[in-house]
């Protein structure tokens, strides 16, 4: 009789215990929401953005010895680059995932003997590479052009960023920009963002040819120094109307337009 009574007594200690946490799941008070009863609920709406997993400072990245050694390595690797030059007076430029300029290079041992210019371009496009890029999309500015142009959805983005007056120097004081942020929106080719892994360590802008001939160099330095996107080398390839069909992401042919080693064509000449 004993043994029947402790039984019962357990059983009806299980049954109550179900049923509390049955009321407490099913009617939530006034001051708990349906999230913050649903286990990880509030927390996923709590959480902020969530940082990369692979370190992403300018010490992470490629020196600027490094860089020089590329840029002038680069036009060799997979064939012609096209353009006015064959991608081979080109300045180059890495930021941070901050956006902060880490080292700027030229190809040329004289650095006037490049597009004086192209120092600044090649800061903007490093800069809009990892502006507009994330940790699992890559987004050369190449695939920029057609988003910015009148009519459509990203038109009028460059306003909001526009390079600092402070960063423009001289070439031979190219290095003086360290460490700061120049900013800048370029939509057009020549800016790659960089890769450790899945995360997003920075942007590498190219400037001092052809917009296209520029995007061969700056892909081809990212696949040099191993900082490609998880998906390749290719994941935000230049893509042409004439060669890949229709595209929110396509980008005009430029002069002596090379990809992949392969003549693609030649910028439309001018009409009256």
């Amino acid at each position: 009789m004993i043994e029947v009574l402790m039984r019962m007594w357990f059983l009806s200690l299980a049954i109550g215990g179900a049923l509390a946490a049955t009321s407490a799941c099913s009617s939530p008070s006034a001051n708990n929401s349906p999230a913050q009863t649903q286990q990880g609920g509030a927390a996923d709406l709590d959480r902020g953005p969530r940082a990369g997993a692979a370190p992403a400072s300018c010490r992470d990245l490629p020196s600027g010895s490094d860089l020089k050694k590329w840029l002038q390595q680069a036009p060799g690797e997979g064939g012609e680059a096209g353009g006015l030059f064959s991608g081979k007076r080109e300045w180059a430029a890495i930021v941070d995932r901050q956006g902060v300029i880490c080292v700027t290079a030229v190809a040329t041992d004289d650095p006037a003997s490049s597009w004086p210019g192209s120092q600044a371009i090649s800061k903007a496009k490093a800069y809009t590479a990892n502006s507009y890029s994330t940790d699992d999309s890559p987004l050369s500015t190449a695939r920029l052009y057609t988003l910015t142009q009148p009519g459509h959805s990203l038109w009028g983005v460059a306003q909001p960023n526009p390079f600092s007056p402070d960063c423009l120097v001289s070439p031979a004081d190219a290095s003086k920009t360290d460490g700061k942020i120049c900013g800048g929106a370029i939509p057009f080719g020549g800016g790659v963002p960089l890769y450790k892994a899945k995360t997003r360590v920075g942007g590498l802008g190219v400037s001092g040819d052809t917009a296209c001939a520029d995007h061969e160099i700056a892909k081809r330095i990212r696949h040099l120094a191993q900082l490609d996107p998880e998906k390749g080398e290719f994941a935000d390839d230049i893509t042409y109307v004439t060669a890949d069909g229709p595209s929110p992401f396509a980008h005009p042919l430029c002069a002596n337009t090379w990809r992949n080693g392969k003549k693609l064509g030649d910028e439309a000449p001018a009409t009256e």
